[in-house]
């Protein structure tokens, strides 16, 4: 199986559009069917959930992380600490590996 995006769970991303532009957090989870991403603190919204004493469930104003598009986020590189493209490249043992674009430096 191809991999489609070259952005994983637990990478360190920004924001590049919307009403959170700048923010950095954590990827959660990857949405592959919608093209989308889950990342920490970032489009928060609120839900007004009912409680549900069989699963221990406390009712009252929820606030939850939103999805967001994967086209919206940049991986923000460890070494250099700037959001930037995403790049693959092949080790000489064959393994294929994700690099910085700007300086180089192999994220994996």
């Amino acid at each position: 199986m191809k991999d489609k995006y070259k952005i994983r769970k637990d990478d360190k991303v920004m924001v590049m559009a919307g009403k959170d532009k700048g923010k950095i957090g954590k990827i959660l989870k990857v949405i592959k069917k919608k093209d989308q991403v889950l990342v920490e603190n970032v489009n928060k919204i609120k839900r007004h959930t009912k409680a549900n004493p069989y699963a221990n469930q406390p009712g009252g104003i929820v606030e939850k992380e939103s999805p967001v598009h994967v086209s919206n986020v940049q991986v923000v590189c460890g070494s250099c600490a700037k959001p930037t493209r995403v790049g693959l490249r092949l080790t000489k043992d064959g393994k294929k590996v994700r690099f910085c674009r700007k300086c180089n430096e192999t994220i994996d």
